[in-house]
C-alpha cells in the first residue's frame, strides 16, 4: 500500500537552479584572487538573485534569538504562584471576617498567622502547608498551587504535560508516578547494558501516551528526553540565585508530596549520565516583560538551542561543512517554509557545482575551476563584451564574428568547437543508417553526436596572437587586476570557440615575464613584486611568432606603467626606477624585432600618467601601431575589437570589421 506524506521539496514548478549566475559570481571572485573554495562559499553566503544567502538566513536566526531573550523573563511560574497565594490569603481573610460563629481567640490566632507570613513566596507556601483553611475558595486556590507546581515540573521534562494534567485525578497522578518509576528503571537497565528491544517496546506499550513524539527505539527516547531535560537545567541556571532557591523550595510542594521531585531528580541524573554531550551547564540572559512558566521556559530554551545549532550550520565554519548539514525542518520551524526553500536551493547549487563538473579537486587537494567551468565563464564574459561592442554603433553579435570562409563542397564529422554549418542530409542519413542496424521494422530517427557532419570551408588566414598583460603590483593596487583577467579570458574564449586556427599565447609580465595557461592566469593572485619587464614579455612573444611562421602575428599589450626591468644576457633581471635608459633600449629593440616579424601591434594604456602616455605613444608610432586608452569596464571590448579588426584587414588596423574606430569615445590616439 502506498504511503503519502507532506511534500517538502519547495515549489515543484520553480525553475532549476541557476548555475550560470553562481559560476559567474565565483569566477569574478577567483579572478579577484579568491580560491575557488572560498569563492563558492562567498556566493553561498551572499545568495543569488532569486534566493537569500546564508548570511541573510543567519541574520534572521540571530534576530529571532534576540527577540526571544528580550521579550521574556523567567518569573512566570513564580508570578502564578504569588497570584494564587494572594487569592488564597484574601479569600481566607474574607471568610474569617464574616464567620460570626468562630471563636474570637481562634480568629485572632488565624489572622496573626496570615499577618506574619514571610515575604518570600516559597516560604509562605511552605508555612501554609499545615494551615487549616476555613474558606473553600482559599483551600482550592492553595491546592491549585500544588497542582500547578507538579504540572510545571512535569512539563519541563515532558512537553505538553501541563495542559494534559489540568484537572487531573489522583489516578492520573498515580499513572505519572508509575511511568516515571518504570522509565528510570529502563534507563538504569540501559546504562548497564542489560536492556533489550523488548523492554523498550513493553515500556511504550504501557506508557506510550506520554510520548507523542513516538520514539522508535531507546536512543530516540533518550535523545528527546535529554534535550528537554538539558533545556530545563539551562533554564534553572539562567535564574538568579534567589529565584532558584525559591523554586527549589516550592518544588517540594508539587502535588503535595516530595515524591515527584525525587523521581524527577533521579530521571535527570540518569539522563546526564547517558547523554553527557548535551549542554547541561549553559545559561541565558532574559530581560523582557513576558513571564515564562517552567514548561514554556524550557521550550524557549530548547528553541534557543535549536537556533544556536542552525546558526552554526549556516556559518559553515567547521571542517568538512556542507549545506546538506542544515536541518531544513528546524529552519522551517524557526523562519518559515520560504527560508527552508532558500537553503535547499543553495544546497542544490553547491551540490550541482561539485557534481556537474564545474569544480574539481586538484592533485594538491585544493578545489579549482574545471575547463568546463572556464569555458562557461569565458562565454559569459564574451557575451558581455559583445553587448558593449554592439551597444556603441549597433554592430553585429560576436556569434557571427569569425564565420568560416566559403563552402568547399566537402563534409566531415563534427568535432568539438566546430562552428561550420551542419550538412543536414548527410546528418539525417547517418542517423537512419545507424538506427536501421538495430533491427526495428520502422526505426525512429534519433540524432546522436556521432551522426553530425559539417560542411567544410576554405582555410582562413591564421593569426599568431600574443596577449601581453601587465602583472606588476600597480595593476592590483589600482583596481586593474580583475579587468585584466576578464579581458584575457574573453579573448581566449573567442579564439578557442570562433577562431580555433589562431594560436594564442598569454604572457604575464611583472618583474619578469612568463607564459601562462588561461586557468593559471585566471587564478593568479596579486603579485606585489616591483617591476614591469616589457622586454622579457616581448622576447616570449617573438618566440611565439617564430613558432608560427605562416601565421599573421598580432601583438596586444596591456600595461599601466613604463618598463622598469629587463632581462640581462645571463638571465638575471635588472630593475631600476625611474626607468633606466638601458631598460627602455632593450624594450625598443625587441619591439623592433616584433615589427620585422610582421606583427600588428596595439597598446592598451591603463591610467593617465603623462610619462606612460609619452612612452606608449612613441613606441606605437615607431612600429606603426595603435594606442587605445580604454576605461577599465571597456578593456575587454577594446582588446577583442582590436583582435577582430586585425583579422578583417591583415594589411593594417583598419575599421573593416566594424569594431575599429568606435568614434565619439576619443579612444584612438596617435
Amino acid at each position: 500500500m502506498a504511503k503519502y506524506k507532506k511534500y517538502a521539496g519547495g515549489d515543484p514548478l520553480a525553475p532549476p537552479v541557476d548555475l550560470a549566475e553562481a559560476l559567474d559570481a565565483i569566477g569574478q571572485d577567483v579572478m579577484a584572487g579568491y580560491s575557488p573554495e572560498r569563492a563558492m562559499r562567498e556566493f553561498l553566503r551572499r545568495g543569488g538573485s532569486q534566493q537569500r544567502g546564508l548570511d541573510d538566513l543567519a541574520r534572521q536566526v540571530a534576530q529571532k534569538r534576540r527577540e526571544l531573550t528580550q521579550r521574556h523573563n523567567l518569573d512566570g511560574t513564580l508570578d502564578e504562584v504569588r497570584e494564587l497565594l494572594d487569592k488564597a490569603v484574601l479569600e481566607e481573610r474574607k471568610q474569617l471576617a464574616r464567620d460570626a460563629m468562630m471563636d474570637d481567640a481562634d480568629r485572632a490566632f488565624r489572622e496573626m498567622r496570615l499577618d506574619s507570613l514571610p515575604p518570600n513566596t516559597a516560604a509562605a507556601v511552605t508555612e501554609l502547608s499545615s494551615y487549616d483553611w476555613q474558606s473553600r475558595e482559599a483551600r482550592e486556590a492553595y491546592e491549585q498551587i500544588k497542582d500547578l507546581l507538579g504540572r510545571e515540573l512535569l512539563d519541563q521534562r515532558f512537553a505538553g504535560m501541563k495542559q494534559a494534567l489540568e484537572g487531573a485525578t489522583d489516578e492520573d497522578r498515580a499513572a505519572v508516578n508509575e511511568m516515571l518509576g518504570d522509565l528510570n528503571e529502563l534507563l538504569e537497565k540501559h546504562a548497564m547494558g542489560e536492556d533489550t528491544p523488548a523492554d523498550f517496546q513493553e515500556f511504550m506499550d504501557k506508557h506510550g501516551d506520554f510520548f507523542p513524539e513516538n520514539p522508535q527505539n531507546i536512543d530516540e527516547l533518550l535523545d528527546a528526553l535529554a534535550q528537554r531535560s538539558a533545556a530545563a537545567q539551562r533554564m534553572l541556571n539562567s535564574m538568579s540565585p534567589e529565584q532558584r532557591a525559591e523554586l527549589m523550595q516550592l518544588s517540594q510542594q508539587a502535588f503535595g508530596s516530595p515524591a515527584l521531585m525525587d523521581q524527577l531528580a533521579r530521571l535527570d541524573g540518569n539522563l546526564q549520565m547517558l547523554r553527557p554531550g548535551e549542554d547541561w551547564g549553559g545559561s541565558e540572559d532574559f530581560d523582557g516583560q513576558e513571564g515564562l512558566g517552567l514548561g514554556d521556559g524550557t521550550g524557549v530554551l530548547q528553541e534557543l538551542s535549536e537556533l544556536d545549532q542552525l546558526s552554526e550550520q549556516l556559518s559553515q565554519s567547521y571542517a568538512g561543512s556542507r549545506l546538506d548539514d542544515i536541518d531544513l525542518d528546524a529552519l522551517a520551524r524557526q523562519l518559515g517554509e520560504d527560508a527552508a526553500v532558500d537553503a535547499r536551493t543553495l544546497a542544490e547549487i553547491e551540490r550541482a557545482l561539485r557534481d556537474t563538473g564545474q569544480l574539481e579537486r586538484g592533485s594538491d587537494g585544493d578545489l579549482r575551476l574545471t575547463p568546463k567551468a572556464m569555458r562557461q565563464l569565458g562565454k559569459a564574459l564574451l557575451r558581455d563584451v559583445a553587448e558593449r561592442m554592439s551597444g556603441r554603433q549597433g554592430q553585429r553579435d560576436l556569434r557571427r564574428a569569425g564565420a568560416a570562409g566559403d563552402l568547399s563542397g566537402a563534409t566531415r564529422p563534427w568535432a568539438f568547437g566546430d562552428t561550420e554549418p551542419w550538412d543536414i542530409p548527410r546528418t539525417i542519413r547517418n542517423a537512419v543508417r545507424r538506427t536501421a542496424g538495430e533491427g526495428r521494422a520502422i526505426p525512429p530517427v534519433r540524432l546522436d553526436v556521432d551522426d553530425i557532419e559539417v560542411q567544410e570551408t576554405e582555410d582562413r588566414t591564421q593569426a599568431a596572437v600574443a596577449l601581453l598583460v601587465d602583472t606588476s603590483f600597480s595593476m592590483a593596487m589600482d583596481g586593474r587586476w580583475v579587468p585584466m583577467k576578464r579581458t584575457a579570458l574573453a579573448l581566449h574564449t573567442l579564439i578557442r570557440s570562433r577562431f580555433r586556427g589562431d594560436a594564442l599565447q598569454l604572457i604575464g609580465f611583472g618583474r619578469a615575464a612568463r607564459t601562462m595557461e588561461i586557468e593559471e592566469l585566471t587564478a593568479l593572485d596579486a603579485m606585489w613584486d616591483k617591476g614591469t619587464n616589457l622586454h622579457h614579455a616581448l622576447l616570449l612573444a617573438n618566440r611565439h611568432f617564430r613558432k608560427h611562421p605562416n601565421a599573421q602575428p598580432v601583438l596586444l599589450i596591456v600595461t599601466d606603467g613604463e618598463p622598469t626591468s629587463h632581462l640581462e644576457s645571463d638571465g638575471e633581471v635588472f630593475f631600476s626606477y625611474p626607468p633606466h635608459p638601458l631598460t627602455i633600449a632593450y624594450a625598443v629593440r625587441e619591439l623592433d624585432n616584433s615589427r620585422r616579424l610582421g606583427a600588428q601591434t596595439t597598446f592598451f594604456r591603463l591610467g593617465d600618467d603623462p610619462g606612460l602616455a609619452r612612452f606608449v605613444d612613441s613606441m606605437a608610432q615607431r612600429v606603426e601601431g595603435r594606442v587605445v586608452a580604454p576605461e577599465l569596464d571597456d578593456l575587454g571590448a577594446a582588446v577583442v575589437g582590436s583582435y577582430l579588426g586585425s583579422r578583417s584587414d591583415r594589411g593594417g588596423f583598419g575599421d573593416a570589421s566594424g569594431f575599429g574606430g568606435w568614434g565619439g569615445r576619443g579612444w584612438w590616439a596617435g
